[in-house]
């Protein structure tokens, strides 16, 4: 196997995955900022341009991080990061989802609208009048989740998962471009500096 991978939130988001299961694959880096993830012959293994993609043993190729994680998970179930019984792994995806569409997807289009605009305006179809919009979703969604923290060492109880390196990745990122977790989110601040500390944090940083 072959990890493409480059800057961003997405390939951390894989690279802490693997850090934190143990797994050691090839990596090849993508140049985001000169577009390659945009042109052949990266767009022949993921026709969507976007990073990171995994290619596998048989030539095929996998992109989507969620998809890539859940078929490391299956390769190397050992430790879970996902569930090792199907009622932890349906809470795992649940707040997986959750994070990726209420939270991830309003911040990284709040980024691209508005602080990357002129990286991703020639790239992909861009709303600049909806970047603060889309940012005060993530903002309330992150308070929304704060309450759900509660007693919770994790986001999915007392498991690290793949919904915690998800939400760990985009925030961090979001902290280097204008979208700081507010303070008074107590519980996430407290759960960030938890994850923080985790040797696959700074694993994944490169």
């Amino acid at each position: 196997m072959k990890l493409y991978t480059g800057i961003g939130p997405n390939p951390r988001t894989v690279r802490m995955f693997m850090a934190e299961k143990g797994i050691e694959i090839p990596m090849e880096t993508v140049d985001l900022m000169a577009g390659e993830n945009r042109r052949a012959p990266y767009t022949d293994r993921n026709p969507s341009g976007q990073l990171p993609c995994l290619e596998l043993d048989d030539g095929s190729h996998l992109a989507e991080i969620t998809a890539i994680c859940e078929y490391l998970e299956d390769k190397h179930p050992v430790p879970p990061r996902i569930g090792a019984t199907p009622e932890e792994k349906a809470a795992t995806r649940m707040w997986t989802r959750r994070i990726d569409l209420n939270i991830v997807e309003p911040m990284a289009n709040g980024f691209r609208f508005g602080e990357g605009l002129a990286l991703f305006k020639d790239r992909i179809h861009v709303i600049p009048q909806a970047a603060d919009d889309l940012k005060a979703v993530g903002r309330e969604k992150l308070e929304w989740l704060n309450g759900q923290m509660d007693g919770n060492t994790f986001i999915v109880g007392d498991r690290f998962t793949l919904a915690d390196i998800l939400l760990f990745a985009f925030l961090d990122f979001g902290s280097s471009v204008g979208q700081r977790l507010d303070p008074k989110n107590e519980n996430l601040t407290k759960w960030f500096e938890r994850v923080a500390a985790r040797p696959s944090a700074e694993a994944s940083k490169s």
